[in-house]
């Protein structure tokens, strides 16, 4: 018999809290579970792929921060789909989505935290503490999101770490032994030759010289992230050397604010701002360096993309990154908003890329051994199981 699990979260963008439900949600095994997705907010692209993977999707609409008929909406879908397990992520659907699982009569309970979140105030947490009362288990990516929540006393006792999952199959197809192209010379791979392309076609795009560098990153254009302290180590590693521009993916409200930061700082020229990219695949083949400058994370994705396809990255030092690269051997740490340190870094890594290059063989090796969907999948899996009987 099938255990009906019930995913709420408040949106569906490609984001890495929704990243990882869709593919959990779409690994968990079908003859034990029965999976279905609630969006509390509005959907995204992700919805596209459960459907594909024939996982029922409602959205709910909710309009306003507080919005009683959102929550009763949810409340009555709750109902109507009879979950033996709720499972929300990310702090709107941990507080709407437990309390109307709670209200639903749901006795399995199960609430994702995924970064520190250092935006919640007193009355977030004081959320926070009345429902983890009646949550079964508080599922993070990182103890060191544990060890925020409970310094701000909630959950003990009832937290579960699983490390972010990534398909490596999927995300890295040339597998030693099968990427090599019949038309090619037996030196030459498919991924050495869809590198060389990117790189050219990057380059040519941006209008910059082959031999330019590309430092990259990927994010949502928000304070959290600190992209300034991108651009503005840009600025101070120019003074230095003169081959070294900044290409930023991504969309969100500090978008405008950036180009004329940029603009400001004298590196317009030298800082690309190339919006939303569905697969930042080929941007990374392209790049020599990775860069998160985040203020805090739980695990990023980006970051994990980036290790995976071999780039060396320089990361602030802060636990949900240090969880990916845990130490100098693995690539270059800066502190949270040390503009100069993280120019030092990064001149450092360009200074010897062969070095920087040994840094990310290491880092993949490390993501590989740790970081699978399967191990993931298996974790989820085995935690539903224990808390259903």
């Amino acid at each position: 018999m099938t255990a009906r699990i019930m995913m709420i979260i408040p949106t569906l963008v490609q984001g890495g809290a929704e990243k990882q439900m869709s593919l959990l949600s779409a690994g968990l095994p079908k003859d034990r579970f029965d999976v279905s997705v609630c969006v509390l907010t509005h959907s995204g692209p992700w919805e596209s792929y459960l459907r594909s993977q024939r996982i029922p999707v409602q959205v709910i609409g909710k309009r306003f921060k507080v919005d009683p008929i959102s929550f009763y909406k949810l409340q009555r879908h709750v109902k109507r789909v009879k979950p033996d397990l709720v499972h929300t992520w990310i702090y709107a659907a941990n507080a709407y989505g437990r309390m109307a699982a709670k209200l639903a009569g749901v006795k399995k309970i199960v609430a994702g935290e995924r970064c520190v979140d250092l935006w919640k105030t007193e009355a977030h947490f004081a959320v926070d503490r009345y429902l983890a009362k009646s949550t079964s288990a508080i599922v993070t990516n990182s103890n060191g999101v544990v060890d925020f929540y409970l310094k701000n006393k909630i959950g003990d006792g009832k937290f579960k770490v699983i490390p972010n999952g990534i398909d490596f199959e999927a995300a890295d197809p040339m597998k030693k032994g099968s990427n090599s192209e019949p038309d090619l010379p037996a030196d030459i791979t498919k991924e050495s030759l869809e590198i060389y392309t990117a790189r050219a076609r990057w380059r040519k795009e941006l209008g910059l010289a082959p031999s330019v560098r590309i430092i990259a990153s990927v994010a949502r254009l928000w304070p959290q992230k600190r992209i300034k302290d991108l651009i503005w180590a840009t600025d101070l590693v120019n003074c230095t050397r003169d081959d070294l521009h900044l290409v930023i993916a991504g969309e969100g409200p500090d978008d405008h604010e950036l180009r004329e930061f940029a603009k400001e700082a004298g590196v317009g020229d030298r800082v690309h701002f190339v919006g939303h990219l569905s697969n930042p695949k080929s941007l990374l083949q392209a790049s020599d360096l990775y860069a998160l400058a985040s203020e805090y994370e739980g695990q990023s994705n980006s970051l994990m993309e980036a290790i995976l396809r071999g780039v060396p990255v320089i990361v602030s030092d802060i636990p949900g990154n240090r969880d990916l690269v845990p130490n100098s051997s693995h690539g270059f740490h800066f502190n949270v908003s040390d503009r100069a340190g993280l120019a030092r870094e990064i001149c450092a890594a360009l200074g010897d890329l062969p070095q920087a290059k040994q840094r990310a063989t290491l880092a993949k090796a490390y993501l590989q051994q740790n970081f699978s969907l399967q191990a993931m999948l298996q974790n989820y899996s085995q935690l539903y199981q224990s808390l259903l009987g």
